[in-house]
């Protein structure tokens, strides 16, 4: 394996990322004044932001897509951007009250609930965006569809209180959590940023061994994502191996003992 390979993957980036720093290429400068020029870059930021941006990348060139990309015919896909990002996250920021109007998946359509909004969160596997927010009146914990959220407005609400909700939701979400660890075959160390990526939308914490020049790594999420977890894994292939996480060893061996019976017998 490239030691420099090694180092600027992970304990480079590591540092970086821990003091704030970003680095960006200058292709994904030319990718992001290209995609500037998008209808939807008006809705998904600030005037101020946008010309910000734009005068940033002045001197970039646009990257030329017409004679690289072609788009084929595909199915309708929905905007991942949402006109209610924007605001929610300012209430989410500024730790504001909101009172929000959300329809039920029966139609029914619940007015004028007075809640607390934690985190902005996207399903990689519904593409959708999802509210995660404190009700107040019932005392629970909700997760709402963007999609399905008619009105929001501001709340008042005491900081004391909205701090002290927001830790307790806070350990309510990591009482839900699974730490799964997933280690990389040592062969297959070169590969270490595409693997990387592949678990980029996570959270996770990456570990190195050096006596055994061995890299794992650590995933913390809830119960429900576990299955689009294991599409990544099955993705992978022979390059990771589960060695924490009872759930996933046991799907995976379900699924290497069908194939095994499926093509095992009859492959010569």
């Amino acid at each position: 394996m490239n030691l420099f390979e090694k180092i600027f993957n992970y304990q480079v980036l590591a540092r970086l990322e821990d003091s704030g720093t970003f680095m960006i290429t200058s292709h994904e400068r030319a990718w992001l004044k290209t995609m500037l020029d998008h209808p939807a870059a008006i809705e998904a930021f600030t005037a101020e932001t946008l010309d910000k941006l734009r005068s940033l990348l002045e001197q970039d060139q646009r990257m030329n897509t017409s004679d690289h990309l072609l788009e084929k015919a595909k199915s309708t896909e929905g905007q991942v951007y949402h006109p209610l990002l924007r605001p929610l996250r300012r209430h989410i920021t500024n730790t504001s009250g909101i009172c929000i109007t959300y329809q039920l998946k029966r139609g029914q359509v619940l007015s004028e609930q007075s809640g607390l909004p934690y985190k902005l969160e996207y399903s990689m596997v519904k593409k959708e965006w999802y509210l995660l927010w404190y009700h107040l009146r019932r005392r629970a914990f909700m997760r709402t569809r963007l999609n399905s959220i008619v009105t929001v407005s501001t709340e008042s609400i005491p900081t004391e209180k909205a701090e002290l909700i927001l830790a307790h939701v806070a350990r309510t979400l990591d009482s839900r959590k699974s730490d799964v660890v997933i280690e990389i075959v040592r062969e297959y160390n070169q590969e270490l940023s595409r693997i990387l990526y592949a678990f980029s939308c996570f959270e996770k914490d990456v570990a190195y061994d050096e006596e055994q020049d061995t890299y794992h790594v650590k995933v913390s999420l809830p119960g429900d994502e576990m299955e689009f977890l294991l599409s990544k894994i099955r993705f992978l292939g022979k390059r990771v191996r589960v060695i924490e996480g009872n759930y996933l060893k046991r799907r995976m061996l379900e699924a290497s003992t069908k194939a095994l019976e499926r093509y095992g017998a009859d492959y010569t």
